[in-house]
């Protein structure tokens, strides 16, 4: 699974090649992958520095837990948002974000989100280096 993770454009045939497996039983392993919501789907990656996104931050939000469903609707309309997580801990959210600055971001973050009723207290965390490794999954087959 990890080789189709890296680059599930692959081809089943080629894949079985690389990974010196039968066609028909690496097809019937990805199916069961599916059918066990392992695999939820097959998607591309986006170069988003490409597309002028070079800025990445991640915000920290304290928020009141009375308006936390509002809060979290309006979180996802806000542009650049890539990700959002409630967490434990210090924040009660932790938000992804991606721009074109890091101005953009810092604006993102203080004038829309921190200003959002129900928004405690913001904090952001500005990117200075981003690495994804390489993600090797083991099944338990």
């Amino acid at each position: 699974m990890s080789s189709l993770s890296a680059d599930a454009s692959v081809s089943v045939p080629r894949l079985s090649k690389e990974l010196g497996i039968n066609l028909s039983v690496l097809y019937s392993r990805i199916k069961r992958l599916q059918r066990r919501g392992i695999i939820e789907k097959f998607t591309i990656r986006v170069n988003e520095a490409s597309l002028g996104m070079l800025a990445g931050a991640i915000a920290g939000l304290n928020i009141d837990p009375k308006q936390r469903e509002t809060i979290l609707s309006e979180i996802e309309k806000v542009d650049g948002v890539r990700l959002i997580r409630e967490v434990t801990g210090r924040f009660d959210i932790i938000v992804n974000l991606r721009g074109s600055s890091l101005d953009e971001l810092h604006r993102a973050v203080y004038d829309v989100i921190g200003k959002l009723p129900g928004v405690i207290h913001a904090e952001v965390f500005m990117e200075v280096s981003r690495r994804i490794p390489e993600v090797k999954f083991r099944l338990a087959e």
